[in-house]
């Protein structure tokens, strides 16, 4: 029976078409046959004077059938539209046959086989086809995926229905958290409680929770998904509705559990106002334009019209993925200007800066890779902080107006090079906004942001796809985390708010235990965790220890001194500074250990100047002191 399904499926359109033509032939004579057979009381065969009427009757039905398209339609997949435009085609060819019929042997045929022949073809017809999608779509029910649909409202319907058409799941219930509906039935399903989910998965055997609940808060699905992150059963999610266009629902919109999911946290308007003010009509630069941060700024920076984006870049790949991405949807009148240069190359900085007379800069081009900087210490420094240097002494001959720097969490009381780096080149900002006022600076600061190059998340992602083992650096290390469109969108009001030698820390939310993490994205792609409790899981948890530089938890303040802004996610912090004639002897003496490669001593001066600053031993001192 099942080969007989497959075989079917596997025909040509064409044949498909002529087998359908000859069965509804074939059931149009029947459903007369039956129609005198009813009436008279016994089983009717016509005779010579009926025979035409009888038989010739396809004549008639086909042509109509064609018109109405009824062959088009793929019975697997028929639905309302489809079987309304066949009662409509069996309507009228009941109709014509009864009129020819009558009018030409009027005395042989009774008014009431009329009747019979159109309620008798509806049913037949329409119910042929019934069946037989019924048929052939459970020719696979054994090896589809059983999934449960959280949410009975609009959304969850609409699942249901284009869940139907699927060859790869088949939906075996709803669960809803309204009481009034739980118990009854929708399209054949069963409304079950949310506490009976436990139960279900066993009952039911599920392999997937699909939530179909767009409307929701974040809030409430983040709710919603904890609890579900207790079960071994994989959940995939509708997004929300401000992200589905409208129309119908369909499976394509599903998407996996991600960590902005587990956030949970609700996203604050932005001032438009903030958005546009450094941006609108004005001639914006980015550097390091093809990284994560740096490809998300000039994506806003362009929606917000610009005069000119300037996408300033050392990787001529990274540099030419951005610049076609952002050439298919810019406005004509926004000039896109690509140029490959490093932030160490003054020269090329100034010709850019002054040349093309840039009003904005976000500086996000940087080395961000803890343990890669530990290893390289003498080029993370040179490009963290001379890099960042360059652009700002650049920025202020070429009166450029407001100058942003990316910096980040770990540039507070830093354990790593990174970080110390980080830290550098934010003293440098601040310096200079003192002695120079020609160009604002501004500082913008924050912890981990999702999907970044290094994160953790993709990092996961990859060793569940690789069976395990999740490798997690330490039980009890906890981290911040951002997706990478707020955070950005955070970054442009806070440089619009920037007066001068500011520092703006971002409210990253909750922090999150990175070992819980794990089990989360273990448990939501339908695994267990394999460990001492349970030895016959699926994906194991290894702890692996901090990298060098590597902190349990990272701050975003330095002090306690930290003031509101029109924005309650962006706050701005008050620390402490070093004036410009203290740090110039200091950077001379740094950019004198980094050409001469002295590293103990660019080592000693960082300690100096960063206070709390303690780096681990590197691993290149211990490996190749004479070589780096």
């Amino acid at each position: 029976m099942y080969n007989l399904k497959n075989n079917i499926i596997r025909l040509s359109r064409a044949k498909k078409n002529m087998m359908l033509l000859f069965f509804d032939s074939i059931l149009i004579i029947l459903i007369l046959l039956a129609s005198f057979s009813m009436r008279l009381g016994y089983w009717y065969f016509p005779g010579e004077e009926l025979s035409w009427v009888i038989f010739g009757a396809p004549i008639i039905s086909t042509p109509i059938f064609v018109y109405f398209g009824i062959y088009r339609a793929v019975i697997r997949h028929i639905g309302s539209k489809a079987l309304w435009d066949i009662v409509q085609a069996v309507s009228l060819y009941a109709l014509i046959w009864g009129s020819v019929g009558f009018i030409t042997v009027v005395w042989a045929i009774p008014r009431s086989v009329i009747l019979i022949n159109w309620i008798l073809s509806l049913l037949i017809i329409v119910g042929f086809r019934v069946v037989a999608r019924g048929w052939l779509s459970d020719r696979d029910v054994d090896n589809k995926k059983r999934v449960l649909v959280y949410g009975a409202g609009d959304a969850g319907v609409q699942l249901v229905s284009a869940l139907e058409q699927s060859s790869e799941y088949l939906s075996v219930g709803f669960v809803d958290d309204d009481r009034s509906l739980q118990g009854r039935q929708i399209r054949g399903l069963t409304i079950f409680s949310e506490n009976d989910i436990e139960n279900l998965i066993v009952k039911l055997k599920l392999d997937e929770v699909l939530i179909a609940m767009p409307s929701a808060s974040r809030n409430r699905r983040l709710a919603i998904i904890e609890k579900l992150g207790l079960y071994p059963v994989s959940v995939r999610v509708l997004p929300g509705v401000s992200e589905l266009a409208e129309g119908k629902i369909s499976i394509g919109d599903l998407r996996e559990i991600s960590i902005k999911d587990l956030l949970g946290r609700e996203i604050v308007k932005p001032n438009e106002s903030l958005l546009s003010k450094k941006i609108n009509n004005k001639v914006v630069a980015v550097t390091g334009a093809g990284g994560s941060i740096g490809s998300e700024l000039c994506r806003q920076i362009l929606s917000l019209k610009p005069k000119a984006l300037i996408l300033y870049e050392r990787s001529e790949l990274a540099l030419y993925n951005i610049e076609k991405e952002l050439s298919k949807n810019k406005i004509d009148s926004i000039d896109i200007i690509p140029i490959l240069g490093s932030v160490n190359n003054k020269k090329r900085l100034s010709k850019v800066f002054n040349g093309f007379r840039v009003n904005t800069v976000y500086h996000t081009a940087a080395y961000k890779h803890v343990p890669l900087v530990e290893f390289n210490n003498a080029e993370g420094a040179n490009n963290n902080i001379f890099g960042t240097l360059n652009c700002a002494q650049v920025a202020i001959d070429s009166r450029v107006e407001t100058f942003v720097l990316i910096s980040t969490d770990k540039a507070v009381r830093p354990t790593n090079t990174m970080g110390a780096t980080k830290r550098m080149a934010e003293l440098v900002l601040q310096a200079l906004s003192v002695k120079h006022s020609t160009t604002k600076f501004t500082m913008v600061r924050f912890g981990n942001v999702l999907d970044s190059s290094g994160s953790v998340i993709p990092l996961f992602k990859q060793q569940i796809q690789a069976g395990g083992p999740l490798t997690v650096t330490d039980k009890e290390i906890i981290r911040y985390f951002m997706t990478i469109p707020e955070a950005v969108e955070l970054v442009i009001q806070a440089g619009a708010m920037g007066t001068g030698g500011d520092v703006f820390v971002l409210d990253m939310g909750k922090p999150v235990r990175i070992a819980e993490l794990a089990k989360k994205m273990i448990r939501l792609s339908g695994l267990q965790v394999k460990d001492e409790l349970n030895p016959s899981g699926d994906i194991e948890i290894q702890y692996t220890g901090l990298r060098p530089g590597e902190k349990l938890y990272e701050e975003l303040l330095i002090g306690d001194n930290v003031s509101e802004t029109d924005n309650p996610l962006i706050m701005r912090a008050q620390e402490e500074m070093h004036t410009w004639e203290d740090l110039e002897p200091i950077l001379g003496n740094l950019r004198l250990a980094i050409d001469t490669t002295d590293l103990d001593e660019l080592r000693r001066l960082l300690i100096e100047v960063i206070p709390g600053f303690k780096p681990p031993h590197r691993i290149s001192d211990l490996l190749y002191k004479d070589k780096l």
